[in-house]
């Protein structure tokens, strides 16, 4: 037998999506050096956005933390109609950069790309981008060989959130099963994961967050709660206000959520999992204040993990600003008061003002996802 060396040997290890992607791209120059950048987008079907996530490129990143509606990039939106990939071997011409992201990309100095769709069982979750700064580089050859390259790119982002999904799935089915009746509607976990994707987003210059972060973060936040399914009924449906003695029992809920979440990844074995401690985090640590004051470790500003300071926020505003059977829904201007007060003091002010900076965006996602009165 003659030896021969795997060039994508390290994808059968347990490494992140990150570098699985920069592996591929490092295999596919060594026969298309002209491929600059390969970069992810994921699809939201129930905003219709399009949001970056992943890319190959370090430091040459042109197009990270930005999110833009189907309909703003009609180019796009053809290769979904269509089904088929799209060429672009001169983007001197192409959209005339009229959309900020073809702006963003000529300012980089992309001369040609290569886009695929990526699609599970017929479902549409996103696109694959090859870039590159030589113009007329996509030719019939490399395309057959980007191709191959792409659906296996594809296959390895869904694999990536397949397995979140399914641990998402498990962990709120679990919910649903044990208890019949939950007091967060869907439109509550589709707002306040929104309102943290959005903090998110606006405070990754400030603390260098990539778009794989701002993700896990949007994916995992609505399962804050879920220690709250191993809280008798008589506390957590309790009308008037709790006893002492029933506040601790309330409180436990952060730790029977971590403790959940640790039994699930231990039966589903997906220990392994990357980037899970931010979901661990985000269950646990998110009732903490940053003045010590809260539970269940009283852990103290940078003690507690940014992800939990985001969704405090968020869980936060949208309690205030939504109608519960025990009170009327506030105003955002008197939420967004109290959470000026409130900042520094219970919650993360970098958290609080990432949020008023992106007011706009808040009460767009409030509109979309407004409450059923009916139920």
């Amino acid at each position: 037998m003659e030896p021969h060396h795997d060039t994508l040997e390290n994808l059968n290890n347990n490494i992140p999506l990150r570098e699985k992607l920069v592996e591929t791209h490092r295999a596919i120059q060594a026969h298309l050096p002209f491929v600059a950048r390969i970069a992810i987008a994921l699809y939201d079907p129930k905003t219709a956005a399009l949001k970056t996530y992943l890319h190959s490129s370090g430091e040459d990143d042109p197009l990270s933390h930005y999110q833009t509606q189907l309909t703003n990039a009609p180019s796009l939106a053809r290769i979904l109609k269509e089904g088929q990939p799209r060429v672009i071997n001169n983007m001197l011409t192409f959209e005339s950069g009229r959309h900020e992201h073809t702006r963003r990309l000529g300012r980089q100095g992309y001369t040609a790309s290569y886009t695929m769709p990526m699609f599970t069982n017929g479902a549409f979750f996103g696109f694959t981008f090859f870039n590159s700064y030589e113009a007329e580089v996509f030719t019939e050859t490399a395309l057959r060989e980007l191709d191959v390259f792409g659906h296996m790119i594809a296959l390895m982002v869904l694999s990536e959130l397949t397995v979140m999904r399914t641990l998402i799935a498990a962990v709120t089915t679990t919910a649903h099963i044990t208890h019949l009746r939950d007091p967060e509607t869907g439109s509550h976990l589709d707002r306040m994961s929104r309102y943290a994707r959005l903090i998110a987003r606006r405070l990754a210059p400030q603390y260098r967050l990539n778009d794989e972060y701002i993700e896990h973060v949007f994916m995992y936040s609505p399962l804050h709660d879920i220690g709250k399914v191993g809280i008798p009924d008589q506390i957590l449906l309790k009308p008037g206000l709790l006893t002492a003695d029933e506040t601790q029992v309330m409180q436990s809920h952060s730790r029977k959520g971590r403790e959940m979440i640790d039994d699930m990844l231990a039966n589903f074995g997906l220990e392994g999992l990357q980037h899970v401690n931010i979901l661990r985090n985000i269950a646990e640590f998110h009732h903490e204040a940053v003045n010590g004051g809260g539970y269940p470790r009283g852990l103290k500003d940078g003690e507690i993990p940014l992800e939990a300071r985001i969704v405090a926020v968020a869980d936060v505003f949208d309690a205030l600003t939504s109608r519960r059977p025990y009170k009327d829904a506030w105003t955002n201007d008197e939420a967004f008061a109290l959470l000026q007060r409130l900042a520094g003091e219970k919650l993360d002010a970098d958290c609080v003002q990432a949020l008023l900076d992106g007011r706009a965006e808040a009460e767009s996602i409030q509109t979309q996802f407004q409450e059923n009165p009916i139920g």
